[in-house]
């Protein structure tokens, strides 16, 4: 599965238009500790953490988690912000979207990327031939085919070296170099030296990688907490991450157990 990291299974992090997510549309009486996307008979719905569907399945072109109160949606070939009453807070504009992150979205428009308050309005400027989401005043940005981190006034504090890069997360940042994926600390060192096929963020401990086309999960000294079985694998959430065995998602908790058997 040979993928640049920064663009490698955006479905949750940063959303493309054309791809398939999860929406919600339904109001709700009060706010969720923690949704996750289900698809359903080709709609989208959001389930709690005891596999409830708290938002029924409906049609749109994409959705994401929910992150500081916003998720990133489509609807036809541009990308908005939706609350968790189903309201738009950010209307539909963007090519690209990011999950709100220290309050900023990295969005894309007119070929740039650049990054949006809560309200919509530009705080950097688009400029960036690639940018995810801030953790920690830091954000990867893409300028030509290498890939640093700004802070949030947009200057450079790691200097464009790698092939790929991610947010950070509990400290680490997952990157590529020469095919291979690891992991830096925030002055750009690496922690765990590249060695897997893909690497995604790490949440709660504990990090999806893949090798010899399966994913699993590893702790931060880069040891499997979970085996290599999956087909593909997100970031645990509220104890929770979805997986994939072929097409089908579904849920497992930190022992690697189904909570949500795979389903379309």
């Amino acid at each position: 599965m040979k993928q640049v990291i920064i663009t490698t299974l955006a479905l949750l992090a940063l959303l493309s238009c054309g791809q398939q997510a999860q929406a919600p549309a339904v109001k709700l009486d009060k706010e969720p500790a923690g949704l996750f996307p289900i698809q359903l008979g080709g709609k989208c719905g959001y389930i709690d953490e005891t596999g409830k569907l708290v938002i029924n399945p409906q049609q749109l072109t994409l959705a994401g988690n929910f992150s500081e109160g916003l998720a990133a949606i489509g609807v036809g070939e541009k990308c908005g912000y939706m609350d968790k009453t189903g309201k738009f807070a950010i209307k539909p504009q963007f090519s690209l979207g990011s999950v709100f992150s220290e309050g900023l979205a990295a969005v894309g428009i007119g070929g740039k990327y650049g990054y949006v308050d809560r309200t919509g309005e530009f705080v950097i400027d688009p400029q960036f031939d690639y940018a995810l989401g801030f953790s920690a005043g830091l954000a990867p940005v893409g300028i030509g085919a290498k890939y640093g981190y700004i802070d949030t006034t947009g200057m450079l504090v790691i200097n464009p070296q790698f092939d790929g890069a991610l947010v950070y997360a509990e400290g680490l940042a997952a990157v590529e170099i020469r095919g291979k994926r690891g992991y830096i600390d925030k002055a750009g060192e690496f922690v765990i030296n590249p060695q897997f096929d893909w690497g995604w963020d790490f949440c709660e401990g504990l990090a999806p990688v893949e090798i010899a086309g399966k994913c699993g999960y590893i702790d931060k000294s880069g040891k499997f907490v979970i085996n290599p079985q999956f087909d593909r694998a997100l970031s645990f959430s509220h104890g929770l991450a979805r997986v994939a065995i072929g097409e089908k998602w579904g849920y497992i908790d930190k022992t690697g157990k189904y909570v949500w058997e795979p389903s379309e």
